[in-house]
């Protein structure tokens, strides 16, 4: 292997260093949000109507039934997935970009970016799928009235075992169309917006700044990954919702066609059902994103990586 093969190996092991810690980040700053997105998909969007006000009183419910604990829960499997796909998804998106685009480059390139992050989407999709079906089952059972018992798993790999037994293999990637759909769109959304903030705004600094302060790039890191985050979720809510539904039923009857359950719920909740949980969705978009962008940037500039 040529030093050139051994410099470029070196790098890419680094990009997915870098991006673990994105996921790591994302889930500690973002699962409290998700835990209370989760719910309201799960409880608001039935045959039985409404059964929290709002993400508000759903949290509130939460913290008084569980405590902060309960807006943790499923956040052990959240964090194993989140480590593999923020790995996954930064290092991918990174190689993809730079076999489509080259080295970095001065101007974002808007077709190499989407292609590269629907690319890693795609990929990552088929990681998130099992692991996400265990966190949504687990963030459910405690207020879901129809499990027999309050707690039918005592953990996430109880969780997944006693899935597998009573639905096959196969059961443990329900919802793993409407994740791909999801992951795909969503990032191919999310890098393109965060890219193009991220240039605009060092180059609107550069053109009004001669002294670059110490903490830009966390500003712009901040700004850029939240409002990637928020575009994200603005995209693809409604793939997400239908995912929610597939994954915590587990009656082999049950579709798992994200366009029929999408359909099923807009016919009873119409086009505010298919985006339940929007408000904490994005309440923890821009933090979770800003978090993750962060962590992934300065872990790329302590590693010595060019992006």
């Amino acid at each position: 292997m040529g030093e050139c093969e051994s410099w470029r190996l070196g790098s890419a092991y680094k990009e997915y260093v870098a991006g673990m810690m994105a996921g790591v980040a994302t889930v500690a700053v973002g699962h409290p949000f998700d835990t209370v997105k989760v719910q309201l998909q799960k409880h608001n969007t039935g045959a039985d109507g409404v059964k929290f006000i709002g993400a508000t009183h759903c949290a509130f419910r939460i913290l008084k039934t569980e405590g902060v604990k309960g807006l943790y829960r499923g956040a052990t499997s959240s964090f194993v997935g989140m480590s593999f796909e923020g790995s996954l998804a930064f290092g991918i998106y990174s190689q993809a970009k730079k076999y489509l685009q080259g080295e970095v480059v001065d101007r974002p390139n808007p077709l190499a970016i989407a292609c590269s992050g629907a690319f890693s989407g795609a990929i990552i999709s088929s990681i998130l799928c099992p692991t996400e079906l265990v966190k949504c089952r687990m963030q459910v059972q405690v207020v879901d009235s129809s499990l027999p018992g309050s707690n039918r798993y005592s953990g996430p790999i109880d969780c997944a075992l006693k899935t597998m037994k009573n639905e096959g293999l196969t059961g443990i990637f329900r919802g793993g169309v409407a994740t791909l759909l999801r992951e795909s769109i969503g990032n191919a959304v999310f890098f393109s917006t965060y890219e193009h903030v991220r240039y605009y705004m060092h180059r609107s600094i550069r053109d009004t700044s001669s002294i670059p302060s110490p903490f830009t790039d966390v500003g712009i890191g901040i700004v850029s990954g939240g409002i990637g985050g928020i575009a994200f979720w603005s995209v693809v809510l409604p793939f997400d919702v239908a995912k929610t539904i597939i994954q915590i039923t587990s009656e082999s009857t049950h579709t798992r066609n994200p366009f029929s359950t999408l359909g099923s719920i807009y016919r009873r909740a119409g086009i505010r059902g298919c985006y339940t949980g929007l408000g904490p969705t994005i309440a923890r978009a821009f933090p979770a994103n800003a978090a993750a962008i962060v962590a992934w940037e300065l872990s790329c500039k302590m590693l010595g990586i060019k992006h």
